[in-house]
């Protein structure tokens, strides 16, 4: 099932992936440990989604981290 939903958050726009996200965490029966990784999650589009407010562009998790952290190793272009 986790393979479909990476599949599917490829053709998601940004709101849709963040209202996902609401929506799972409205399910009371969600386990703790994915309850955290969704809140992660959802808090780090929305910081996305402010930093961007005319992009609808569904962000990677790296683009996410970098878009956070842009100064670190993972993050840094190279011009060859």
């Amino acid at each position: 099932m986790e393979e479909n939903r990476s599949t599917s958050m490829e053709n998601k726009s940004l709101q849709q992936h963040i209202n996902d996200d609401r929506d799972e965490l409205d399910n009371v029966n969600l386990n703790p440990q994915r309850r955290r990784h969704i809140m992660s999650e959802l808090d780090q589009l929305e910081q996305y989604q402010s930093n961007h407010p005319d992009s609808d562009y569904n962000p990677n998790p790296l683009e996410l981290f970098c878009d956070l952290n842009p100064n670190e190793p993972e993050c840094k272009v190279y011009d060859i």
